[in-house]
């Protein structure tokens, strides 16, 4: 596993039988339950914690723990308890009063942010059992453990690999193993394993983005693409000489600027049935990005580093289909440039061909990202005719003014394939917020000199970076996903203490399984 964090199922029958034996070497010292108001607690957890139920009801009222959700106590050495720790996490809901309208509350249901709020409680380096039964209302199932377990693994992922002196628990205690105790470990365990590969393939984006842009360059995010191959994807990497002979003007003309050669990475995965159309995912892959010409205030310019989340949520996604063997045929494009200013630079001004043979002034050299993304866009409608198109890419600062870090935009020319993304990222807490398109809008990229320019002006500048982008798609049902906001400088969560959250690769692993295998 990626993360330092272990988790296997067990019965509640073995796991208890763990508990018992604390001479034994390996012993878990830390148990952890789960309660409703009033510590109400599921028929196993009651059973095996009936000894110490007095002390804890003590305990709580002196803490005046009232077991909310997202709250927890935790108790040393109680009396009668199996463990020397005791964590009991609230369930309940903070609005949960009952009588208002004549409705009891809603179950709990959030298990995602629930296993991260756990694994901090638990911390590095302990050895503990969950008790995974609910208080009556509250399901335990399949699913709920995946979702669980899922949170805690992401939680504990941390990038720190380039500092040479490490002071915080983690690194002097080591591994969290965890051991899940279930009512029926069989009908869990291959959701166990779907979240493992799910932890794996966010994790992959998130240092991805959390890389420096020294380390990352486009051929070394191509290596790290390739590494898919183990999985089963197939694999191709275009170099320069190979685009220029497509034509793709566009894209080279971005990175004609730095000494990094850029890169156009193919990975194919075809689960589906043979010669179906597959969906194709398009990430914009800048490793970093100081504007070009057009260069960027120095203030914060560091995190250009992120400017790639896109193609690392697109490598995440692909790995996870990939790895869960998904009855479904994908194909992920990854443009990967670099955007640096010297002799070689493009200039405003400048007229390039696409590869579709539409041509594009160069208003401003920062408005790169669409550049990159119009050649992908012509190279996978021509060479790999999908059913559908999403792209993902941090594509405008406007689009963090319009909707924060709470929702990615999103744009698109098919209502159907738009409600299928909104609809998945709402399932697991990925949010869309969709924005308009329109001829009005469109007409503001036309050029006096070229087909179009690259930029519409300071005015809804989300909504015509995504009219470009339009131009380049035809009739294939297809949308773009603004991700400025939520692809890199993530805030903290209960899931996500890093600066990248590999936002997005979960968002396309479940539109996938919903709705194209």
């Amino acid at each position: 596993m990626l993360v330092n964090a272990k988790y296997e199922l067990q019965p509640f029958d073995a796991a208890e039988a763990l508990l018992r034996h604390p001479e034994e070497e390996g012993h878990p010292r830390t148990l952890v339950a789960f309660v409703g108001r009033d510590l109400a607690m599921g028929e196993r957890a009651a059973s095996i914690l009936k000894d110490a139920v007095p002390h804890l009801a003590r305990a709580a009222a002196a803490a005046k723990f009232k077991g909310k959700s997202g709250t927890s106590i935790e108790i040393l050495a109680a009396p009668g308890a199996p463990a020397s720790r005791l964590i009991l996490m609230g369930l309940g809901k903070a609005d949960e009063a009952e009588g208002e309208g004549g409705q009891a509350a809603k179950p709990f249901d959030d298990f995602f942010a629930l296993g991260g709020q756990t694994a901090v409680k638990i911390g590095p380096g302990a050895r503990a059992v969950i008790l995974f039964d609910m208080p009556e209302g509250t399901p335990a199932t399949p699913d709920s453990v995946k979702q669980f377990a899922l949170g805690g693994w992401l939680r504990a992922y941390k990038f720190d690999q380039y500092k040479t002196k490490k002071k915080d628990e983690a690194d002097r205690y080591g591994l969290m193993e965890v051991v899940l105790a279930v009512a029926e470990p069989d009908s869990a365990a291959g959701e166990l394993a779907d979240a493992s590969h799910l932890a794996e393939a966010v994790v992959l984006a998130r240092t991805l983005v959390n890389e420096p842009a020294n380390v990352l360059t486009p051929q070394e995010f191509a290596r790290r693409a390739s590494e898919l191959m183990k999985l089963g994807v197939e694999v191709e990497v275009l170099d320069e000489t190979a685009m220029a002979e497509l034509g793709m003007r566009a894209l080279l003309g971005v990175g004609q600027g730095s000494e990094a050669d850029s890169r156009l990475v193919v990975l194919r995965w075809s689960g589906g049935a043979p010669g179906a159309a597959p969906i194709a995912f398009v990430g914009k892959g800048v490793v970093f990005d100081s504007g070009g010409i057009s260069i960027k205030p120095a203030a914060s310019m560091e995190d250009m580093k992120g400017d790639m989340a896109g193609a690392a949520a697109v490598t995440g996604a692909l790995y996870a289909i990939a790895a869960r063997k998904a009855k479904a045929n994908v194909v992920g494009v990854l443009g990967l440039v670099e955007n640096m200013p010297d002799g070689k630079a493009q200039r405003p001004g400048d007229i390039v061909k696409s590869m579709s043979g539409q041509t594009i002034e160069i208003i401003n050299t920062d408005a790169e990202g669409r550049l990159v993304l119009a050649d992908a866009l012509t190279y996978v409608i021509e060479k790999h005719k999908p059913a559908a198109i999403v792209d993902l890419a941090t594509l405008t600062g406007a689009i963090l003014v319009a909707l924060g870090q709470e929702y990615g935009g999103l744009f698109s020319n098919n209502d159907e394939l738009a409600d299928r993304l909104t609809k998945a990222g709402s399932h697991i807490g990925e949010k869309l917020w969709r924005l308009p398109m329109g001829p009005a809008y469109d007409k503001l990229i036309d050029s006096k000199f070229a087909d179009m320019k690259n930029t519409g002006g300071r005015h809804a500048g989300s909504i015509t970076a995504a009219q470009f982008l339009q131009r380049f798609v035809g009739k294939t049902p297809w949308a773009h996903l603004d991700i400025a906001g939520t692809g890199m400088g993530s805030p903290a969560s209960d899931t996500n203490q890093s600066w990248g959250a590999g936002w997005g690769v979960r968002l396309l692993d479940r539109l996938v399984r919903d709705y194209y295998e």
